[in-house]
């Protein structure tokens, strides 16, 4: 049997892994057989933009985008096998780095998505590092969440669900909300212990926002989350 046949079945049989990531300038999908190999690939270049002094990509460009990218995997397939991919065994995915997204409890985004990009935190990262004395960047995802805070942002009120680029491609793919423990480091510090988000940092968190946003802050990466107004 040629090596073409062998993939093949691999698609046949979804024995395969389907990777995509969403890049700076490019959103990327790869397709790869049991033994890690790559068996064809697909990209969809994209730009984002400055809007208000906020990096950002619209929201119809990260849908359009990541159906033009699988669009052109599954051509990659067709011309190199001869078959449709109808199924994949498994998918990932990634995102650039952390950001911030937020959206009310009908699901609508409350701001455009921000990117790792911004500079736009650096109070409150400075105010959280003290806090926590723990390194947070000005990227992630709590240091978005507590600048709109400092700012007093209207949309903070309206606040039912963050979560990054990566968390949001999951939940239309899914419909779960949830993201793995290493996206999950860059939006707030995990507790190596449990891989869960750090209990006692929280507890900070929500004490020092407690009179401008009284809330009780909850998530879990690996998906089932208990909070009271905010979760991630």
């Amino acid at each position: 049997m040629s090596s073409k046949e062998i993939i093949k079945g691999y698609i046949e049989k979804a024995d395969t892994s389907l990777g995509i990531e969403l890049g700076s300038t490019r959103i990327k999908a790869v397709l790869i057989g049991p033994d890690h190999s790559p068996i064809a690939s697909g990209s969809h270049g994209w730009e984002n933009k400055l809007v208000d002094g906020i990096w950002t990509y619209d929201m119809e460009d990260i849908i359009s985008g990541l159906q033009a990218a699988y669009a052109d995997l599954r051509q990659d397939v067709r011309a190199s096998y001869g078959i449709d991919l109808e199924t994949v065994g498994s998918m990932g995915i990634s995102a650039m780095m952390h950001g911030y997204m937020v959206f009310d409890d009908k699901g609508e985004l409350l701001v455009p998505f921000r990117t790792w990009r911004n500079t736009i935190t650096a109070r409150a990262s400075e105010i959280l590092i003290d806090l926590f004395d723990y390194p947070i960047p000005h990227r992630w995802s709590i240091a978005h969440l507590y600048q709109a805070i400092l700012n007093g942002e209207d949309h903070v009120a309206d606040i039912s669900y963050m979560t990054t680029l990566a968390g949001f491609i999951h939940f239309k793919l899914t419909g779960r909300k949830a993201v793995g423990v290493g996206e999950a480091s860059g939006m707030f510090p995990i507790d190596t212990r449990t891989g869960q988000y750090n209990k006692t940092m929280l507890d900070q968190f929500n004490q020092l926002v407690a009179d401008k946003f009284p809330l009780e802050i909850r998530g879990y990466p690996t998906g089932g989350t208990k909070c009271r107004r905010l979760c991630w």
